[in-house]
């Protein structure tokens, strides 16, 4: 877990992004506009969020709209930085 942690804080966008989805599932457009970050950008860093086990895509079958939420881990990491 502390591997994870230490993933998520050595990005200011990672760091973002978790404390982001931390109440409720959201599309990337509602992430960027929360964190003001370029929606490319996001795109980017959920997927390196997905690839560590930190976000999971709720709907991944879906092409628009995909809804992203903490994981198991993410809520611990979560914990963590706060």
């Amino acid at each position: 877990m502390e591997d994870k942690i230490r993933y998520v804080n050595k990005s200011t966008y990672r760091l973002k992004v978790v404390k982001s989805l931390n109440t409720e599932a959201k599309m990337p457009r509602e992430i960027s506009a929360d964190c003001n970050i370029l929606p490319n950008h996001i795109s980017n860093v959920l997927k390196q969020l997905r690839e560590n086990e930190i976000v999971e895509c709720i709907n991944p079958e879906v092409k628009k709209g995909r809804l992203y939420r903490l994981s198991d881990d993410g809520l611990k990491v979560l914990k963590k930085l706060d």
